[in-house]
């Protein structure tokens, strides 16, 4: 299992998104008060805001559960493409949620603020999950090609 390379993609993207639950997306400090947006939460000067804002986490461990059960089905490589469409479908949600909610916040406190390493991990799990998927693609179509062979 995991001397396929696709394995080590898979298993870099779930490290990736699991990793941008915990960094913050974006952040700001305005007039000696701290703004911080992470995938769980909005933290404004010492108040968490849950509700709206987890949802982003939400899609990312989503996204790295169907990342991982990708992982285990390396027996079967049509399952394994099929549940690399459906996370990359997942992942690009992510990637909308944490960019929606960070430029309503931006246009709320008319800021600019700076982005963290939340916003950016997401972006390499996709590239992780699309060269996975290339090669679960190529070790499908030499198995294709083995049999036709026979």
């Amino acid at each position: 299992m995991w001397q396929r390379i696709q394995t080590v993609f898979l298993a870099i993207a779930v490290l990736a998104l699991l990793s941008s639950t915990v960094f913050p997306i974006w952040m700001i400090e305005q007039n000696g008060e701290l703004h911080v947006l992470t995938a769980f939460y909005y933290l404004k000067g010492g108040v968490y805001q849950y509700s709206p804002y987890s949802l982003t986490a939400v899609l990312a461990v989503a996204s790295a559960t169907v990342a991982f059960i990708e992982i285990t089905k390396f027996k079967n490589r049509l399952t394994q493409m099929k549940l690399g469409a459906l996370n990359s479908l997942f992942m690009a949600a992510t990637i909308i949620s944490s960019v929606y909610f960070a430029t309503d916040l931006i246009k709320a406190l008319e800021a600019g603020g700076r982005y963290g390493l939340g916003m950016w991990l997401p972006g390499l799990a996709v590239i992780c999950n699309l060269v996975a998927n290339y090669f679960i693609r190529k070790d499908e179509r030499l198995v294709r090609d083995s049999e036709r062979l026979r």
